[in-house]
This record gives C-alpha cells, structure tokens and sequence, in this order.
C-alpha cells in the first residue's frame, strides 16, 4: 500500500485528478423493482452491482454502457438516461471514473453470462450489505431521479471517505 496516497477526498485536487481507468454502471428500474446483477468476474466479483464496465477506447460512455449491458445480460437497454457521475480513489493508487445511467426497459431476454447473473430486485430491498459501501450512499437519489456526483475513497473493499452532492431532481 501506497503510503502517500490521500485518505480523505478534501485532500484531492479533483479538478486535475486523473483516472486510471473509465467506466460504466447502467440500472433498469422498472415497475418498482431495479435490475441488479451477481457479479461473477473482475472489480467487484461476488458483490451485487448494476452491469457495466470498462469504457473502450473511442466509445462514449453512453456506448459503453449500453454495450456493457449488452454482453453481460444479452438485452439492450431502452430509455437511457444519465443519472450522475463517480470518482474513486483507491490507496493502491488505482483510480476510476464512473458514469452512471438508467433505463426504463429493455430489447431481449435476460440471460445469464460468465460474467453476470440477472436479479431483479424491488427498490425497497436492495441487498447494500451485498454491495460496494459507496451505493447506498447515491442509490437512492438515482431512484428518486437526482443527479448526483460522488467521490470516494477506498482501501480495496473499505470505504475511508466519501462526498456526495445532490443536483435538483431531472425530468422522469
């Protein structure tokens, strides 16, 4: 571990932080009930998360979303939003962006992948205690349609620190 690194997000200078690597999360919620998955591969193995994923080289986040969900659940999403953004600094000195979205609904058949098995799951028990310590933090405001941007800090699975700020609610 990496002595030097910042334990607290006060102590990052945000506006020239850089990040390792780019990704995605992407929610359907719908009917009262979010799409989560059992991830089985990469960051994350063994947590509930949403799908999502590296964003690739030319891709937008927008596109790598949707192809994220794509490979790991076999559908494509519909009625896709932005709902906020994540900065992670972890003591390693692995860094990640974060852009997240929702959908209403999806094309195909849920399927699952090496990568990730399907739960739908209703909005009012989602399993936190299953999940990154950061989501319960945002979660929430995404279901209430609240953009938001979060910043945080962890020690592999520990959170040390965090910030959230909350925009006005978007349309629905």
């Amino acid at each position: 571990m990496n002595e030097k690194q910042p334990r607290r997000v006060e102590e990052i200078d945000w506006t020239t932080w850089m990040p390792t690597e780019r990704a995605t999360l992407l929610f359907v919620v719908r009917d009262g009930s979010i799409l989560l998955i059992d991830k089985k591969t990469g960051l994350g193995a063994g947590k509930v998360n949403g799908p999502g994923g590296r964003i690739d080289p030319g891709e937008t986040a927008l596109q790598g979303a949707i192809r994220e969900v794509q490979e790991e659940l076999c559908v494509t999403p519909t009625g896709v939003r932005e709902a906020g953004e994540l900065f992670f600094q972890f003591l390693d000195g692995y860094s990640l962006y974060g852009a997240v979205f929702t959908a209403s609904g999806f094309d195909g058949e849920l399927c699952e992948t090496r990568e990730a098995r399907p739960r739908w799951t209703p909005v009012d028990r989602i399993p936190f205690e299953r999940m990154w310590a950061d989501d319960r933090l945002w979660i929430p405001h995404m279901l209430e349609g609240r953009r938001f941007s979060g910043w945080f800090i962890f020690d592999n699975d520990t959170m040390l620190d965090s910030r959230v700020r909350v925009d006005a609610p978007g349309p629905r």
